[in-house]
């Protein structure tokens, strides 16, 4: 099956800022403007794979100490204790909050290693520029980009289980440093899913480039 024309083949480049399609000058001047909004235009993103793997080594790093370290100090008649992500988790399952506790998990757990995986996945491909599962490496991508619109959620159930708790006179709850790493995480695996080019998942092969 024949593969449908490239945009390079047809002298034509999308802006990346607005989408319109424009006519492909970059090989007589190297540089232009999109003619509708002022932007550079790009074949690709300029150095997508190194800014999406520096933000996904950065996200990583910052994980460790947001697992390491207590997001929240929690009091009941007087005795206070600070728990971690995982720890956070545990208590709420103790407690009944099943819910609460499976949201924490899978916001704070299952989606951030997901996410590294996926990503570290497509980047290691891109850059050998394998043609393996195309379709859906693309597919991956774009669950990434979709489940990143949710990835504070964990940040959220703390604020709000804070703002509850403090309605109890007999108890306290506050954020402690780990939120902030795990709040740095959550940016920077974002940060790594818009850098990174899903067109060069389909530029593995030079021939139709």
């Amino acid at each position: 099956m024949s593969l449908p024309p490239r945009a390079r083949q047809l002298g034509v480049v999308g802006c990346h800022a607005c989408g319109l399609v424009c006519e492909d000058k970059l090989d007589e001047t190297g540089h232009a403007d999109c003619p509708r909004c002022g932007a550079a235009l790009h074949r690709r993103r300029p150095d997508s794979l190194a800014r999406a793997g520096a933000f996904l080594l950065a996200g990583m790093i910052f994980y460790i100490p947001a697992n390491m370290l207590p997001v929240m100090y929690t009091s009941l008649l007087g005795s206070g204790s600070d728990n971690t992500i995982l720890r956070g988790v545990v208590e709420f399952w103790k407690a009944g909050s099943y819910g609460i506790a499976l949201v924490i998990f899978t916001a704070s757990v299952a989606v951030p290693c997901t996410k590294f995986l996926v990503l570290g996945l497509l980047l290691a491909t891109c850059r050998r520029r394998s043609r393996w599962a195309r379709r859906e490496r693309a597919r991956l991508y774009r669950l990434v980009e979709f489940v990143g619109y949710w990835s504070m959620l964990d940040v959220l159930v703390v604020a709000i289980v804070a703002a509850l708790v403090k309605f109890q006179a007999l108890s306290d709850i506050e954020p402690r440093l780990g939120i902030l790493f795990f709040g740095m995480v959550v940016i920077l695996t974002m940060l790594s899913a818009l850098s990174f080019d899903p067109r060069l998942i389909w530029d593995g092969d030079d021939t139709n480039r």
